[in-house]
């Protein structure tokens, strides 16, 4: 039991990174796979902080995720606004794709609503 939480723990973090890594690749040109699955466990370890607040915890979550992408990429806010919903996308394409026809079951980890 415990092995298999890790496995999909693992699993969703690459899926949220390699989400990030596209919204990076294509909007700040940034090509570092690695960096990318760092920041989705960055985001996502920061939205779990924030988004428990009663009525703006969720928006407060997404401004810190946002935060994070901003910190960890060049581009200032706007591109990192842009990089999260590219990489939102993403993942939601991943997700379709390994979820819908290999029926695995999985989430990305790191990007919120995916």
């Amino acid at each position: 039991m415990v092995l298999g939480s890790i496995v999909s723990f693992v699993v969703a973090l690459l899926v949220g990174g390699l989400a990030i890594y596209a919204g990076a690749r294509v909007i700040a040109d940034v090509d570092d796979y690695s960096h990318a699955v760092i920041t989705a466990l960055i985001g996502a370890v920061a939205w779990a902080l924030v988004s428990w607040v009663p009525l703006v915890g969720p928006l407060i979550a997404l401004v810190v995720w946002v935060g994070v992408i901003n910190w960890r990429y060049p581009g200032g806010w706007g591109q990192a606004a842009i990089i999260g919903l590219v990489a939102w996308i993403a993942a939601l394409v991943i997700l379709f794709v390994l979820n819908g026809l290999l029926s695995l079951g999985i989430g990305a980890f790191g990007v919120p609503g995916a």
